[in-house]
């Protein structure tokens, strides 16, 4: 037993220390050799699950501690819950690994952890902070080839190679032609060339700095907030810049979107527009709207006090140019903070939902990705936790974005690893989709990143200041954008097909 503990601590340990955004990620490569060894020669469920239970609390509390300055009871949560639902990954392996030859069994492990990290980001319960294809976003240069498969690509990878090394060991055999395949994948890097038509658009990103738990919903207004993302813009302003973006929820005070034209907000940006007319401001706003009446029955549908009308309240995006305006509403909503996961069972529980500021409680989402149009260039307005969903961002592409902005506020998590990862999960969208990405944080960081992943230029972490880059546009659709997760597809298929071959063989040992 000790020495199934200290293998598993070992593995947890070169998880951690894998992990962005300081780690080394090519220690991800040996880092589940120490636990197949455990659960290879584990034969009871009970210490499977114990076991395999400490690697992934371990990983998860050392590299998402950063979600308690937010919540305790959020980062407790999120730590179980992550940790469980891995080490089921395993205890559903070990439930079939009788049913197959040493090989297969171990294919089985491949697609099951492949198909839970797929579901991952499709349920309410989604959190795919941990993908392990994402270990590679500080070091972009690696998995260029990312634009075929995804950040799943990376996890398949990466789970061949510990899968090869242990069996290696274990067996004392050489695998040379195996190492030569997944070696291949890493030289592929070097046969990516840029592709598409390229327009070049000036572009100026402001990070205001406002403090979320002092300033930004108790300290200052909202038009104070909003003078000084002005002030701070004009200091890079002039006739030549195309977009103007800002953060999350910078304007903070609920727009109605019937009425939004004569808020005092938009009005302070018209201004501004009238000095650089050829000027597009993207910024986020809190926003509401009433509801028709085929709307009502939905999650996030709120009713009015004294009236059997409904309205609904969204994080958005906004557009704005000297006459007209666009709208898009955050989609992919933070479980606990911005809706309760499950609604339709847990409805009467809405009121646990995390207050950070500003709005608490179920918001509205939409259907569609909304591109921002442009004469120049087509912008997908991605907001905040957006960022970290790879097929979902494939959907601006196919509506002819050309260009990404991501607009967050990570000062929730404070001056930790937290916002660090954030901003190199978008790293792997610039790869996966080939668009340059402005990126606008209200406190840090912001930064312009080209469509190989490569950051351009960045802000500091408490730093007030606009910074000004030349992006190029890309009119060219990915593999991945055409086809998405097809990697998650597949896997979820073949192993639905030995959880199906394990029932009926064990049905029919019984009769």
């Amino acid at each position: 037993m000790i020495r199934h503990l200290l293998l598993c601590l070992f593995s947890s340990a070169l998880l951690i220390l894998s992990w962005p955004p300081v780690g080394f990620p090519f220690l991800i490569f040996g880092a589940f050799i120490p636990l197949f060894f455990v659960v290879d020669n584990c034969s009871s469920k009970r210490w499977i699950f114990i076991y395999c239970m400490l690697v992934f609390l371990c990983w998860n509390a050392f590299v998402t501690y950063w979600i308690w300055h937010a919540s305790a009871f959020g980062a407790i949560a999120a730590i179980i819950v992550n940790s469980l639902l891995m080490t089921g990954v395993f205890v559903l392996f070990h439930a079939v690994k009788s049913s197959f030859n040493d090989r297969r069994r171990w294919w089985a492990l491949l697609v099951f952890w492949l198909s839970f990290e797929y579901i991952h980001f499709q349920w309410d319960l989604s959190w795919p902070w941990l993908t392990l294809g994402n270990v590679f976003s500080h070091f972009p240069e690696v998995v260029q080839w990312y634009e075929y498969t995804g950040v799943l690509g990376g996890s398949l990878w990466i789970l061949l190679f510990n899968m090869v090394f242990f069996h290696s060991i274990k067996n004392k055999k050489k695998y040379t032609l195996a190492y030569v395949i997944l070696l291949s994948i890493f030289l592929s890097n070097f046969l990516i060339s840029e592709r598409g038509d390229v327009q070049e658009i000036e572009v100026v990103v402001v990070q205001p700095n406002v403090d979320p738990y002092v300033e930004k919903f108790d300290g200052l207004t909202s038009e104070e907030q909003l003078k000084r993302f002005i002030e701070v813009a004009e200091t890079k302003l002039d006739s030549s810049v195309d977009f103007l973006i800002g953060p999350e929820t910078a304007i903070v005070n609920g727009l109605w979107q019937q009425n939004i034209d004569y808020s005092t907000e938009i009005k302070l940006l018209r201004q501004l527009l009238v000095k650089y007319p050829n000027l597009h401001i993207i910024i986020g706003a809190t926003t509401y709207a009433v509801l028709d009446d085929d709307q009502k029955d939905k999650p996030w549908a709120r009713k009015f006090r004294n009236s059997q009308d409904h309205y609904a309240v969204y994080n958005s995006a906004l557009q704005l140019s000297l006459d007209d305006y666009s709208i898009y509403h955050k989609s992919k909503l933070v479980q606990g903070v911005e809706f309760m996961p499950f609604s339709s069972v847990l409805d009467r529980f809405d009121f646990l939902t995390i207050d950070l500021g500003g709005i608490s409680g179920s918001l509205g989402t939409q259907q569609e990705r909304v591109v921002f149009e442009s004469p120049k260039a087509q912008l997908a307005p991605i907001i905040c936790y957006e960022s970290i969903f790879g097929q979902f961002t494939t959907e601006y592409v196919r509506n002819g974005a050309s260009l990404f902005t991501i607009i967050t506020n990570d000062g929730w998590w404070k001056d930790t690893p937290g916002y660090k990862q954030h901003l190199h999960y978008a790293r792997l969208r610039a790869i996966e989709n080939r668009r340059a990405i402005a990126r606008s944080a209200n406190t840090g960081i912001s930064a312009f990143i080209d469509s190989k992943g490569h950051i351009i230029q960045s802000t500091k972490w408490d730093e007030q200041i606009a910074i000004r880059q030349t992006l190029k546009t890309n009119n060219t659709q990915t593999l991945y954008v055409r086809y998405g997760d097809y990697i998650g597809r597949l896997s979820s298929f073949v192993a639905s097909m030995f959880l199906l071959f394990t029932i009926v063989k064990r049905a029919t040992n019984k009769r």
